[in-house]
């Protein structure tokens, strides 16, 4: 099943903790449901977004390895 990605953030070569706050800034300015992709190619991220997303209290839907770098699939929740 397609997911509807309303924003798309492109962090790859952005180190750590550079994908995650931009990330957070998008979420800030998301609304509850908006669905947020990060791509990021610090390998950090696997394991700050799913953690933040956890603490949060947001949905990541999906992590997908790409070639070189990953893309984090997150919903707003609340």
């Amino acid at each position: 099943m397609e997911l509807k990605v309303d924003r798309t953030i492109d962090a790859r070569g952005s180190y750590c903790p550079g994908p995650l706050m931009e990330l957070i800034r998008a979420i800030r300015e998301a609304r509850v449901g908006e669905v947020i992709e990060v791509l990021s190619s610090d390998s950090g991220s696997k394991r700050d977004i799913p953690k933040w997303c956890q603490k949060a209290g947001h949905e990541l839907l999906r992590v997908v390895d790409e070639q070189g770098f990953a893309r984090f699939i997150v919903r707003k929740a609340r």
